[in-house]
């Protein structure tokens, strides 16, 4: 009986190990499709990748890639942070339709996104910080209805925040702090029941905090100094019960009464710079704070 048991167990070891040394090989033999692969190496010729820190070795299977992730036999994740990428992204990113990670943050990346960026429906996490992009957020990134994060503080964008962000439903992290983005902020944030972390910090933008922004129950973090907002702080700022941090200094408000209304105990930053406020804030249970300054200085930069 003994006898069996060890024979049977070493079946199944055996079947173990086929398994783990065919799924290697697979791995290793893994294709994508000639589009995919041609919209690698678009990225790759298109910002410089002779001069990438990390760099792909061309003659080698794109599995060998650096940063590069796939899966099934389709890119899913590109992670090249601070790689040292300049140029220009390609509008061909398009074709890398399973794509659900794109990371290029701190590199010298410049001119405009490609407006196919918008046809990556898979995309979730999208971070394009510290880089030197310009021109506009495509008006339809409320396309991308799956984005989970959405980065790109300190470039040099620019126009109105578009509407459509209001449509991504699974978003927590927006930030474009940093920019040069102007207008009001849209009251179709308020729609974003997921969002934690709302960082327009350094830009343009001007009008009245809506009160939309009331509606955001999950909300942690909200950034918004160095702007030209102004009016009133609404009322139903103080509906935001998970707010931890809140930063509202170098702004032109007139009042800032709707701020009795926050939740004081919660507070880890609270930053304003009020003057003669109309009320006294001096009870706000404020014994932490921090600064959430993301500018970044590059003098070398020709925007």
């Amino acid at each position: 009986m003994g006898c069996k048991i060890n024979i049977h167990r070493k079946g199944i070891l055996a079947m173990l190990s086929l398994l783990i040394f065919l799924s290697f090989v697979n791995r290793a033999t893994a294709q994508i499709t000639k589009k995919e692969k041609q919209a690698l190496l678009d990225i790759y010729y298109k910002t410089n990748g002779e001069n990438w820190t990390n760099k792909w070795d061309l003659a080698k299977s794109e599995t060998t890639w650096y940063g590069v992730k796939i899966e099934n036999n389709h890119v899913v994740e590109i992670n090249l942070f601070k790689n040292n990428l300049s140029g220009t992204l390609p509008e061909s990113i398009a074709d890398l339709k399973h794509l659900t990670h794109l990371e290029v943050a701190f590199n010298l990346i410049s001119g405009v996104l490609p407006q196919s960026i918008t046809k990556l429906e898979r995309i979730k996490v999208l971070r394009l910080e510290m880089n030197r992009f310009k021109g506009k957020l495509p008006s339809n990134v409320g396309d991308l209805k799956n984005l989970e994060e959405l980065s790109i503080f300190n470039n040099f964008m620019l126009g109105a925040i578009p509407e459509s962000l209001g449509t991504l439903q699974n978003i927590k992290i927006i930030n474009l702090s940093s920019n040069n983005f102007k207008g009001e902020i849209p009251n179709s944030l308020g729609q974003l029941e997921t969002l934690e972390t709302l960082g327009l910090f350094g830009n343009l933008l001007e009008g009245e905090i809506p009160a939309e922004i009331g509606n955001l129950s999950n909300l942690k973090e909200l950034v918004l100094a160095n702007n030209n907002l102004g009016g009133a702080i609404p009322m139903e700022i103080g509906q935001l019960s998970s707010l931890q941090v809140l930063q509202l200094q170098n702004n032109k408000f007139e009042s800032f009464k709707g701020l009795k209304f926050i939740n004081r105990k919660e507070m880890l930053a609270f930053d304003h710079d009020g003057g003669n406020l109309d009320f006294d804030l001096d009870n706000l249970e404020k014994d932490r704070s921090r600064m959430a300054d993301t500018k970044f200085e590059d003098d070398d930069v020709d925007n």
